[in-house]
């Protein structure tokens, strides 16, 4: 039987959270340079030395917060996803709803952006001060929560590849220096997709977000006011690297 967690250690756990919390919003709310230990506890009505307690440095609650707003993204996409494959008519076939899902993801992926605008800058634009070295830290919030957000369209891509597989170049026919950073990423995911399918898939991430950063980041006002139409647009140029048709033009 597992062990109901004590008093203590919700009420721990709710600190920490209402810590992260804090901080999110005065990053969010007020840039980096005002989320320090001695703001957030003030807002909180703790000392900063008391902050210690939960986190080991500013640094460390830093890679909490980018964490917390991976997972939110996260979520929201995943809550997007089920939503489409609750929506297929019944009878469907299993990859017309993998094709579905993966459509719902990247239209989700633009809602929660243009909606998160600074969350969004915090974990895909410049790193943190303090958070550039992620490769020295043994257990980090920032890689986990990442990792798992990213995974959603890796399994994605990779259950549609499974069900329904489309064109892809052998591995003599990619470039053999990008071949070789292919095997060493798919090694690191722990993926058995061969390489020219991730390469597709990295072709793919590199459409929707390039797309989707342009757009939140406002270097596409010099010429549309609604870059609404171009994102579907891109939908349509992604869908045939993975073997769909152009997906409905649905807002």
């Amino acid at each position: 039987m597992v062990q109901a967690p004590s008093r203590r250690d919700r009420l721990r756990a709710a600190t920490t959270q209402e810590i992260i919390q804090t901080a999110r919003r005065l990053l969010v709310t007020e840039g980096p340079e005002a989320a320090s230990l001695r703001a957030i506890a003030r807002e909180m009505g703790m000392t900063a030395p008391a902050l210690y307690r939960y986190f080991g440095s500013h640094e460390d609650l830093l890679r909490h917060v980018v964490g917390d707003i991976f997972t939110d993204l996260a979520g929201y996409v995943d809550a997007a996803i089920h939503a489409a494959a609750d929506a297929a008519p019944p009878g469907t076939d299993p990859d017309e709803v993998w094709a579905v899902k993966l459509i719902a993801a990247a239209r989700a992926f633009r809602a929660w952006t243009l909606a998160h605008v600074p969350e969004f800058s915090l974990i895909f634009g410049s790193p943190l001060p303090g958070l550039e070295a992620l490769h020295e830290v043994a257990v980090d919030p920032t890689i986990d929560c990442g990792y798992k957000f990213g995974r959603l369209f890796l399994d994605l891509f990779s259950e549609l590849y499974r069900c329904r597989p489309f064109p892809i170049p052998a591995d003599d026919q990619i470039d053999p220096s990008l071949r070789d950073q292919l095997a060493r990423y798919r090694n690191l995911i722990g993926s058995k997709l061969p390489l020219g399918a991730l390469q597709t898939f990295l072709r793919c991430w590199v459409l929707l977000y390039g797309t989707v950063s342009l757009e939140v980041f406002g270097h596409l006002q010099f010429a549309l006011d609604d870059p609404a139409p171009m994102f579907e647009l891109m939908l349509s140029d992604l869908a045939p690297l993975v073997g769909l048709e152009s997906p409905a033009r649905s807002r």
